[in-house]
């Protein structure tokens, strides 16, 4: 089956156009991402700004012209964080349909959760089924605890690298204070991942989404993404303390000239830097393990198998 999808994120859309054939067949056909920002003050103010949903809107306008011209077996577009928790949510949804004819599918938190799931397992061995997945996005961060034969338990946190800047990371480079700010934030917000899932002994991590992936990209010096590259890399602890450190002595405009951070990124990088590091060292995971697979290949794969 040929299908689109496209993930309307807090900070980034995505669009995807492959085929997908469960359990174990994903070719992408084309693909597109761009940072919008959508959720830009929404934690403050708990609407969209008009400038964020003209600059999604005009998007997924060229998306639209874009997949008119695949024989497509179905579309989906969902929305998260963002939209969920904006009180002007219906006129955002009735001008994407107005102007796209799109139909808007509003995450909740555990939905999110468990799509993204499908996408991370839909790019792992079949051997690799018992792991926490992380899934740091621009307004939540979503975990799941997964289990071999057993229904996933997942928990969506208050959390996200655009809303940690806004509320905390005023400054650039930000200050010493605003980092331990910024761990306290994270760390109330860990201690209801603790409270629901115990302990981690013996499981893997394995983070997605934007900010993950560009730490691995950074890691490795990429001058431009490569998926083959990101995708199944080990991520050190003690390598995200160290770019960590390299991120929060520069400004945005300098945190550019460090190869594998695309443009855009330059600022929300620093907390899903800190939120990331945070993790791992609460739970104590000296590694983590890198999926370029997440939310946008899981809700192909879930449309996919529907439509079995």
């Amino acid at each position: 089956m040929l299908l689109a999808g496209i993930d309307i994120g807090t900070l980034t859309c995505r669009l995807l156009v492959a085929e997908v054939n469960p359990p174990g067949e994903f070719t992408v056909v084309d693909a597109d991402r761009r940072i919008l920002r959508l959720g830009e003050g929404v934690d403050q103010h708990k609407r969209l700004s008009q400038a964020a949903m003209d600059r999604v809107v005009s998007t997924l306008k060229d998306w639209k012209k874009k997949t008119t011209k695949y024989s497509l077996n179905g579309v989906v577009v969902v929305a998260t964080s963002a939209v969920r928790e904006s009180e002007n949510r219906q006129d955002f949804l009735t001008r994407v349909t107005q102007e796209t004819g799109w139909e808007v599918e509003i995450l909740t938190g555990d939905e999110e959760a468990r799509r993204t799931l499908l996408g991370i397992r839909f790019g792992l061995t079949p051997a690799m089924s018992n792991f926490l997945g992380l899934d740091i996005g621009g307004g939540s961060t979503e975990c799941i605890l997964a289990h071999a034969g057993m229904a996933p338990a997942v928990i969506s946190l208050d959390l996200g690298v655009v809303r940690l800047l806004e509320r905390v990371l005023r400054l650039d480079p930000p200050t010493i204070q605003e980092i331990s700010q910024a761990e306290a934030c994270i760390d109330e917000e860990l201690a209801k991942v603790s409270k629901a899932f115990g302990t981690f002994s013996g499981i893997p991590l394995v983070g997605t989404a934007g900010s993950v992936t560009t730490l691995a990209a950074m890691s490795q010096g990429l001058p431009r993404y490569e998926s083959a590259r990101v995708h199944n890399y080990e991520l050190r602890l003690s390598t995200i303390k160290g770019l960590e450190q390299n991120l929060i002595t520069r400004t945005g405009p300098q945190r550019l000239a460090m190869p594998g951070l695309e443009p855009g990124r330059e600022y929300v990088i620093v907390a899903g830097t800190v939120i990331l590091r945070r993790i791992m060292e609460t739970f104590g995971f000296d590694t983590c393990l890198v999926s370029d697979f997440g939310l946008r290949e899981g809700v192909l794969v879930d449309l996919a198998t529907k439509k079995l």
